[in-house]
């Protein structure tokens, strides 16, 4: 199959010309390793079953064998052989080479598993599944960059409502795009069963309840898009799946799920404000593809079609997604705002230097204006004189035209956004 290019190849080329390593980090099945292929030109698979025993006697005699072939040399699941990392790092201290190795890893090793930090050798690039424009179904006519430089905009989005609920369902993987039958949408439950039943055992070795997993999982994809604190999972494992779950447990749980690269926090936002209302500070939990929570829910394209409060959540959650995609190229962070009155705005994007500018979220067509009133509402809350002006105010809709308004508000589908 053609590669497919991603948002994230020119950070790792960029980062290729000035460090001797990188680490591509990731949930499995989102294209890590064909990605670390494409810049690489040799490869050694630690999971491969074959070389097991091979490779377990290079770890106990002589680890830096690993680092003979052609560079850029790649390692595919690093952390099972985390030995490879110290090998790397030394060798990297010794040649003074850039652009000499690249790691895949869709699990964080475990605390002392590696000797020493990468710092200055090895750097780290966060990669998910495909965003719409990297599975060529957003058309790219409005990016990133020009709405940052506060030109016009114009766009029309190929995706009707259907098409996008078919999307968040079948989800980012890049296999999944290749199957057109309704098998597509097999790929996000094969991966919620393979993680139940494999990977949050690899992580560490630890066996855990795949039906204590499978209720958390089911808890958070029921309050995907909003604060939801340990204790709101807690009661509702035990009310809803009737799990007597312990607060200890749970917490052990997410942390295995962050670790996996599955769930994301988004952290309120710290913009100075005029407002005098005190804010609400938790983070807010995402997967890091829709489609995750929609297998665990069981719902398919129709059933977002027919339930627009479910959809709104789940669109929030594509968005998000996309949003991390495109930002990361920019360096900058996303952050959300929501305070005591409930008065919230979806996303907060900032700049390394502070720079920032706010997104409201909204599926349908019919709630732009009013989305557009909040964010002017939330730019008089700012503290403009300590932040500066904002750099745009965005409505991000699941709509089919982009437009700059006359209020200076950008209206911008979802189906042509890009980096």
């Amino acid at each position: 199959m053609k590669y497919l290019p991603r948002v994230v190849d020119f950070e790792i080329d960029e980062l290729m010309e000035i460090m001797g390593a990188v680490l591509i980090e990731g949930c499995k099945w989102c294209g890590k390793s064909t990605t670390g292929l494409h810049h690489s030109k040799s490869v050694i698979e630690f999971q491969n079953p074959d070389k097991k025993q091979e490779y377990d006697e290079i770890k106990n005699t002589k680890p830096s064998l690993f680092l003979t072939g052609e560079k850029p040399r790649m390692f595919d699941e690093w952390q099972m052989y985390p030995v490879v990392w110290d090998s790397i790092r030394t060798d990297i201290d010794h040649s003074r080479l850039k652009g000499q190795y690249i790691l895949t890893g869709s699990a964080k090793p475990s605390e002392g598993e590696t000797m020493h930090t990468g710092t200055g050798r090895i750097s780290r690039v966060l990669m998910r599944p495909m965003s719409l424009y990297e599975s060529n179904e957003s058309t790219g006519e409005v990016s990133f960059k020009n709405i940052l430089e506060g030109k016009d905009i114009s766009g029309v989005s190929k995706l009707s409502l259907e098409d996008i609920a078919s999307i968040i369902v079948r989800g980012g993987w890049p296999a999944s795009l290749e199957v057109k039958s309704e098998a597509k949408y097999r790929f996000a439950k094969e991966y919620v069963k393979s993680l139940l039943h494999e990977e949050v055992k690899k992580i560490d070795g630890i066996e855990r309840n795949p039906e204590k997993m499978q209720n958390i999982l089911r808890s958070l994809a029921r309050n995907i898009s909003t604060q939801v604190s340990n204790s709101t999972l807690e009661n509702d494992v035990q009310n809803k799946f009737n799990d007597n779950i312990s607060r200890p447990t749970i917490n052990d749980y997410l942390n295995t799920l962050a670790k996996l690269f599955v769930i994301e926090n988004v952290n309120a936002t710290n913009l100075n404000f005029r407002s005098k209302y005190a804010l609400r500070t938790k983070p807010k939990l995402y997967f890091v593809d829709p489609s995750i929570a929609t297998a665990i829910l069981d719902i398919k394209p129709n059933d977002l079609i027919n339930d627009l409060n479910t959809f709104g959540f789940m669109f929030e959650s594509l968005c998000m997604r996309d949003l991390k995609i495109y930002t990361q190229s920019y360096n900058g962070d996303l952050t959300f705002y929501r305070d005591e009155k409930d008065f919230e705005v979806d996303a907060i994007f900032r700049t390394s230097s502070g720079k920032w500018g706010a997104i409201e979220i909204k599926l349908g067509a019919g709630y732009i204006d009013e989305a557009a009133k909040n964010l002017l509402k939330f730019k008089k809350r700012v503290d403009t004189k300590k932040c500066g002006e904002p750099l745009f105010l965005m409505v991000l809709t699941g709509a089919n035209y982009s437009y700059k308004r006359d209020d200076g508000v950008y209206v911008v589908s979802i189906g042509t956004l890009k980096n």
